[in-house]
């Protein structure tokens, strides 16, 4: 069999951009990577219609990438926050790898606005294609440092 014979309607890649392949989906999913979690967050830094963020966090809800989960600040009526999934765990390699491209390719010429750190290690994290019992990163050990210090040279 050649890769020519295999149905499109049989494409992984296809399936998956039809449940991820919105800029909202992957702009929502990044903010709730980074603990944005309250719809009123995720529009002050989206700067979305909340009409539009409503929409797509009910589309991201009923794809199982976000978990609608209750709250009550004191004295208020019961609220929901929205927390990413494990199916959306997954897809977090995906979005760290196109900012990675993104930052290369897409730049403004400035260094990257943020870097990914392995807390424990201290070195940059990288989007890679790694053998399947290589060491990987766990999201809860990368943090988020904003700014230009840290330099990160492209592969050879």
């Amino acid at each position: 069999m050649e890769w020519t014979d295999v149905d499109l309607d049989n494409c992984s890649i296809a399936r998956a951009l039809a449940v991820v392949g919105s800029r909202w989906t992957l702009v929502v999913l990044r903010e709730a990577f980074n603990g944005v979690r309250r719809f009123e967050d995720f529009q002050r830094h989206l700067g979305v219609s909340p009409s539009v963020l409503s929409q797509r966090l009910r589309g991201m809800t009923q794809d199982g990438l976000l978990e609608r989960v209750p709250y009550r600040e004191d004295g208020d009526r019961e609220r929901h926050e929205y927390r990413p999934s494990e199916k959306a765990w997954d897809l977090y390699p995906v979005v760290v790898g196109l900012m990675q491209w993104g930052d290369r390719h897409l730049g403004d010429g400035d260094a990257p606005p943020v870097h990914l750190i392995d807390v424990n290690s201290g070195k940059p994290v990288i989007a890679a294609l790694v053998p399947h019992d290589a060491p990987t990163c766990a999201p809860s050990d990368i943090t988020v440092q904003v700014g230009d210090s840290l330099t990160i040279l492209p592969p050879e």
